[in-house]
């Protein structure tokens, strides 16, 4: 798979692409009917993708960021897994704002992606103040060189599934929810880190990584970590700020239950099975400690319900 952030399009003669068009953060059952859609023109056209960073919200409002579902890394794995040839992660910024829809269109989708066949979503708007909407695009289309496929919104139970639903789902802790709307378990990854070695010290050494910012998810969980020499290993998960020890940056931290190997600098993924409490301040960490004991526990009943099995 290509990844292409250079907004000018180069010399070298490009693929015709069918192109899927939105911000795909979650890539959610919606964004995968959109992407299937693409998928379906591989015989004569590309399967490539569009979004932008940072999410178009967030530049207009960078003091309240959009909670994100996905960071960058496992959407881009996620588009390989689903059939996606080419992802075009363009830079959101002042002059790409500026843009007027005729030229996004002509510039962005038959310019840079060489767009020969555009599926969007039936709310899709874009072009400075989201003056274009899926009529635009398709009178824009017929005239630069593109057809447009417009993709009826996906439901699941009466709602429509949108990356706004699923981050509510996320931030209330329901992960069945949060996998129904996916189509898939929840879960992030990426290179552990080393930390400040106070859960070792505590008795929970862990494995820290760095979630999205701001991460949909917070609180403390039962997980599975996956990675070279780890298939589904059950653990206590931590995804927050650390607050009882002054913590500032979101870190995801993970205890493997009965581990002993080093994992620093692997990459691995941490899949959400249940959510058990919120994140905490506590008077001490003693009485942090005693959570901790209480959440291990809980966790391991979930994840080996017949330990004598």
């Amino acid at each position: 798979m290509r990844l292409i952030r250079d907004t000018q399009p180069g010399s070298d003669q490009k693929p015709a692409t069918a192109l899927a068009v939105g911000n795909f953060d979650g890539l959610h059952r919606g964004h995968q009917a959109l992407i299937r859609a693409v998928c379906a023109r591989a015989d004569e056209l590309t399967p490539a993708l569009m979004c932008f960073e940072p999410l178009p919200a967030t530049f207009f409002r960078p003091d309240k960021p959009v909670p994100r579902v996905l960071n960058v890394r496992d959407k881009l794995n996620l588009c390989r897994r689903y059939g996606i040839d080419e992802v075009f992660m363009l830079r959101f910024d002042r002059d790409f704002a500026a843009q007027s829809p005729r030229a996004f269109a002509a510039n962005m989708l038959a310019g840079l992606a060489g767009a020969r066949h555009v599926v969007v979503g039936p709310d899709f708007r874009f072009g400075a103040r989201a003056a274009g909407d899926v009529e635009l695009l398709a009178e824009l289309g017929r005239e630069l060189g593109f057809a447009v496929e417009v993709v009826d919104a996906v439901t699941d139970q009466g709602e429509k599934v949108s990356s706004t639903l699923v981050r509510a789902a996320m931030q209330a802790g329901d992960l069945e929810r949060v996998r129904q709307l996916l189509g898939r378990s929840c879960a992030m990854s990426g290179r552990v880190l080393r930390g400040r070695q106070l859960g070792a010290r505590l008795g929970y050494p862990t494995v820290n990584l760095r979630p999205p910012v701001p991460p949909a998810l917070s609180g403390i969980f039962a997980v599975r970590v996956s990675g070279p020499g780890l298939e589904r290993h059950p653990a206590v998960a931590s995804l927050g700020k650390r607050p009882t020890v002054a913590g500032t940056d979101w870190l995801l931290e993970a205890h493997l239950f009965d581990y002993q190997g080093d994992l620093y600098g692997r990459h691995l993924t941490v899949e959400f099975i249940e959510y058990l409490r919120p994140e905490k301040k506590y008077d001490d960490l003693e009485t942090m400690k005693e959570q901790m004991d209480k959440d291990a526990q809980q966790a391991c009943s979930i994840l080996n319900p017949n330990p004598e099995s």
